[in-house]
This record gives C-alpha cells, sequence and structure tokens, in this order.
C-alpha cells in the first residue's frame, strides 16, 4: 500500500463517520460518478494519479529545453493507447477514436488523464457484483441526483444518514440484522413477512391498509398540485404577429431560441384544476362519465382540452412498470373523452420512494410549460417531500398506525 493509499483509507473513515454512514458501505458510494446519487468527493489516489501525469506532461512538453530536461519521478511504464470499441448502443468505430501516434500535446494529455481515470470503470465492475449496495444499476426509469456542498451544509444530519442508507440498502432492517448476525427473526411485526428496505418502505400489506403509503402519496400529490395551480393562474404572454424562419448560411451557426415554457397551459386562459386530496375526486360530468379519479384533472372548457396526470410512489426499480400500468389503466377514459369530442393527455408521473424523479416527470412538466429554474425548484420540492416522508415511515416501521 503507497502512501497516498493510506491517506486515502484514513480519510474514508473519517468521511463515513461524518456523514454517519457505516463502515461496510463500498467506496463506490463516495466517489462514484456513474451511481444515481453522486456526492461532490474525489479520491485521493484518482487524483494524485492524474495531477502527477498533468505535470509530467506539462514538463515533458514544454517548449523551454531546461524544463524539458527536469526529470519528475513518477511510475509510468504505459503503452501505447489504443482502442475502438463500442460506446452503448452504436456499433464498432462509430465514434471516433483520438490516437495516440497522430494527437496533438493537449490530446495526449488529455488521453492519458483519461486512462488514469479509469478506476471509475472498477468501480462500476465492483457495483455490479454487489447485489444490495449496487442495486441502483437496475433504476432505468429514475435519473441522477446530484448533491452539492451547501445542500449537504443544509441538509439535517440523519436526513443525510437516511439517504445514502437507504439508497445502498445499509439501513438496519430486520433482514440485514439477520445477514449481520445481530437478530434471528427478520420478520416483519406488522404483516409478520420478511422485512427488508422495500417491504418497509413499499410493500407492507399492513402499512397498505393502514393508509400510510396513500399519506406519503398525498405530501407529494400536494407539492405537484401546488405548483401546478400557480403556473395556471400565472398570466401568460399571447404572442400575435408574423413568424419567420431564420435560414444559417453555410459555416455559420443559427442562433438558439430561448425556451418560451408555454406548452399546453399556454393555449388557454380558462384552464379549471381538481385534485384528488381530502376529498373524493368527482371526474368532470361534460368530459366524461366514469368512476375513474386521476389524481390531478386539468379542463379548459373553451379549448375543449383535458389534461390527466396520475402520480405514483413507488420502489424505484418498479418506476417502469409503474407507468406502464398507469397508462393502461386510463385507456379506456381517453378513449371516450376523445369520443366526446375533447382533445385529452395523460401523464403519469413517479417519484420513487427514496426520492429520485422519474424519466417521464421531467417530460410531463416540459410538456406543460414548466421549464428552466421553476422544474428544478419543483424537482427538488418533490424529491424533498417523498425523502422526509418515507423517512418517518422508516422510523414508524415498528408502531401501529393511530388513527
Amino acid at each position: 500500500m503507497t502512501t497516498v493509499e493510506g491517506m486515502e483509507r484514513i480519510s474514508n473513515s473519517y468521511l463515513r463517520g461524518w456523514l454517519g454512514v457505516p463502515r461496510s458501505l463500498s467506496s463506490v458510494g463516495l466517489y462514484s460518478l456513474g451511481s444515481k446519487l453522486q456526492l461532490p468527493l474525489k479520491s485521493i489516489t484518482e487524483e494524485f494519479k492524474v495531477t502527477k501525469v498533468r505535470q509530467h506532461l506539462m514538463l515533458k512538453n514544454s517548449r523551454d529545453e531546461k524544463v524539458q530536461s527536469a526529470k519528475v519521478e513518477i511510475r509510468t511504464g504505459r503503452n501505447e493507447i489504443v482502442g475502438r470499441v463500442a460506446v452503448r448502443r452504436q456499433g464498432l468505430d462509430v465514434t471516433p477514436t483520438a490516437k495516440w501516434r497522430t494527437a496533438t500535446v493537449e490530446e495526449k494529455r488529455h488521453l492519458l488523464q483519461k486512462e488514469v481515470r479509469s478506476m471509475e470503470e472498477s468501480r462500476m465492475v465492483k457495483a455490479v457484483s454487489m447485489k444490495k449496495q449496487g442495486s441502483w444499476l437496475n433504476w432505468e426509469g429514475a435519473r441522477q441526483q446530484k448533491l452539492g456542498w451547501n445542500e449537504i451544509w443544509q441538509m439535517e444530519p440523519h436526513r443525510l444518514q437516511f439517504k445514502l442508507k437507504s439508497v445502498y440498502d445499509v439501513l438496519p432492517s430486520p433482514t440485514n440484522l439477520a445477514t449481520w448476525g445481530l437478530i434471528d427473526d427478520p420478520k416483519c411485526v406488522l404483516c409478520s413477512k420478511p422485512a427488508n428496505l422495500e417491504h418497509i418502505l413499499s410493500s407492507c400489506s399492513s402499512a397498505l391498509k393502514d393508509g400510510r403509503y396513500t399519506w406519503r402519496h398525498d405530501k407529494v400529490l400536494g407539492t405537484l398540485a401546488d405548483t401546478l395551480e400557480r403556473n395556471i393562474r400565472k398570466p401568460r404572454k399571447n404572442k400575435e404577429g408574423l413568424n419567420f424562419v431564420n435560414y444559417v448560411k453555410e459555416g455559420e451557426k443559427g442562433q438558439k431560441k430561448s425556451v418560451e415554457g408555454n406548452g399546453l397551459l399556454g393555449t388557454a386562459t380558462d384552464w379549471q384544476m381538481l385534485v384528488d386530496l381530502k376529498q373524493k375526486l368527482q371526474f368532470p360530468p361534460q368530459i366524461a362519465v366514469t368512476n375513474q379519479r386521476p389524481d390531478i384533472v386539468i379542463w379548459s372548457a373553451s379549448t375543449k382540452q383535458a389534461i390527466l396526470l396520475e402520480l405514483t410512489v413507488p420502489w424505484e426499480e418498479r418506476i417502469d412498470d409503474a407507468n406502464e400500468r398507469k397508462r393502461l389503466k386510463y385507456q379506456d377514459l381517453l378513449a371516450e373523452c376523445r369520443d366526446n369530442g375533447w382533445r385529452v393527455w395523460l401523464f403519469p408521473v413517479e417519484v420513487g420512494s427514496r426520492g429520485f424523479v422519474g424519466q417521464f416527470m421531467w417530460r410531463a412538466l416540459r410538456a406543460l410549460g414548466i421549464v428552466g429554474g421553476e422544474t428544478s425548484k419543483l424537482i427538488g420540492n418533490l424529491c424533498n417531500e417523498a425523502e422526509t416522508s418515507s423517512m418517518w415511515l422508516w422510523g414508524k416501521r415498528s408502531e401501529q398506525w393511530k388513527q
């Protein structure tokens, strides 16, 4: 073990203590750039290697002869960087690869630094081999979440601990305690089934009957409905005049147009909204007669347009399944609305039980006309609401629900 590796081992122990996570948490969760939850931390060993390589190349390729003759002690022994690989779903050699012999000085520097940073690939391989701490690899429908230093400093300590431990499944759930040899019976106190983290936060039948998951769902729905209500009431400018097509000459770049953010909500001024909160929602009879109750119904009588939103707070691995299930659920209602002469849109949206928003949420907000900083603010509020609600459910996991 080198001196730098020893320093990183010591810093890792202090970082885990400061973040409040157990020693069993892999370094993948601390330094990985491809995980769903990214922290503003960097590996000391990786940064040291990159710095040494950068120093060596800057001195070696300097225009000053005296600087070129300066010998920097560095462990190299590298071969030429050669390779034509397939990137994601692309075929071989579709993405151009810079060759070492034909690369410029700056390109060589980037190639070497990229090769040193290949430690990220080893982290991904390690994550695949871990069943629990690498389960985030199966969150295909969830978007990445980056935590900055400001967010970490503003977070309450127990909330930050819950976020890190829940993402990598190192919370003291009954199944984890049984695996660690601390208890013998890993059953749920409420329903007597094996109680892992997924069971406690999204799959317990007793908690579902008590309304715990419904309470969390309504908390997230209230945050979403509040933002939609303010956007509906917001005055919008109707552009009048001719639209011109700007032609771009060969070799020139066209000007990027700013996003207006009108969307569907900008197509009418008499929007009305109903939300399935506190009291049972009754679908507007002028649109269709049905017993189904979408979470949010927005409609305009003058333009005969209707927007349906259905919110789900599932386990992150089941976000895509939840979206497909909700789409199939309302197909008959959509057909009936269209038969009655209405233009209707359905947006099933998901917020994971641990605070990770699904891809379809971003698409729905953009289609509605909520863009820019307002989108980021809303997404942050939805994530915080789902996360804090799940943290409360975790704290009350062994208690009976009080009506």
